[in-house]
């Protein structure tokens, strides 16, 4: 298959490149590369990630109708993996048009390419933001998600409905995955295990949010590449999935679990909870596990594993 990854050198959408070539799928990435966070982790991603890979690198947006067309027409894609947005509950709120612009009018974009050139299977990255305040535990797919608390959360929902659109009207096949709390090596510096690795190896402090007292699906990167995999196998007609841990765990479970990792101590500063975060997420994979896949990776091994490539890529004693 020729795929085509937007996003190719994100966090996720390397790791998923990476497993893609090595199988013997032909990989097309597009990237902006913006400044979100920093640029360079991005370019050393595809570097070591993708090392001795052959693949199609496009620097652009998914916003540049022009550049997708020429894409599209040129590569021959056969399904599309797209991982591309503007990421992150709280800048949200202070960029709302931005990530409206960007999450929405850019994957309207990509749904209408593939909806011109046939697309085999349109498989995209939604959220587990888009369950907000729900109290019903665990979240599941058939639940209302009609209350979103954050710009980005709203964006990802709206992406839900056009690719419902697509898919109902014009028999586009697409799967959107809900992705819950994803970490591991090479991941986002705007994550709060990353941030906090970075505050512990400067001795500053953690500012803890909820008291520690949030429940978070952490789900390691290799269980997250296995279940999109498989979801791009599979060619479903119309279909959103979560993909989680399955084991939600507290966020003191977890910083604690990193200290043991990086073998320092943190600082902590315990504050309430912050504008747009949700107390819990917990997610039911059935459907997902359905298609064969389960998460593996536990809080221990992954964060180890981080902590691992953390001190060899920033030079951490």
């Amino acid at each position: 298959m020729r795929i085509l990854i937007t996003g190719g050198a994100g966090f996720i959408g390397s790791a998923v490149a990476k497993k893609l070539i090595e199988r013997g799928d032909k990989v097309v990435l597009i990237d902006n590369f913006n400044d979100y966070y920093d640029p360079q982790l991005k370019r050393d991603r595809l570097k070591h990630v993708l090392k001795g890979k052959k693949y199609k690198l496009y620097k652009g947006d998914i916003r540049d109708e022009k550049l997708l067309e020429k894409i599209f027409k040129t590569e021959k894609i056969d399904k599309v993996l797209h991982t591309a947005a503007m990421a992150g509950v709280r800048y949200s709120l202070e960029k709302p048009l931005l990530y409206a612009d960007v999450n929405v009018m850019g994957t309207l974009n990509l749904l209408e390419m593939a909806r011109k050139y046939k697309i085999k299977n349109f498989v995209y990255a939604s959220s587990s933001s888009v369950y907000g305040v729900n109290k019903k535990v665990p979240f599941a797919e058939t639940d209302r998600v009609d209350n979103p608390i954050s710009p980005y959360a709203a964006t990802k929902k709206a992406t839900e409905l056009l690719a419902h659109v697509y898919s109902h009207t014009f028999g586009l096949k697409t799967t959107g995955l809900r992705f819950f709390t994803v970490y591991g090596p090479w991941g986002r510096p705007d994550m709060a295990y990353f941030k906090f690795a970075n505050l512990m190896a400067e001795g500053k402090t953690i500012e803890v949010y909820n008291h520690g007292k949030m429940l978070r699906d952490f789900t390691y990167i290799d269980d997250i590449v296995a279940g999109t995999i498989k979801v791009l196998d599979a060619d479903l007609q119309c279909e959103v999935m979560n993909i989680g841990a399955d084991k939600p765990e507290k966020l003191s479970t977890y910083i604690d679990a990193l200290e043991k990792s990086l073998g320092a101590k943190a600082k902590k500063k315990y504050l309430p909870m912050q504008p747009g975060d949700v107390p819990r997420t917990m997610a039911d994979v059935r459907k997902l596990r359905k298609l064969g896949w389960k998460p593996k990776i536990k809080i221990e091994e992954g964060l180890e594993r981080f902590a691992k490539w953390y001190k060899e890529y920033y030079k951490v004693k």
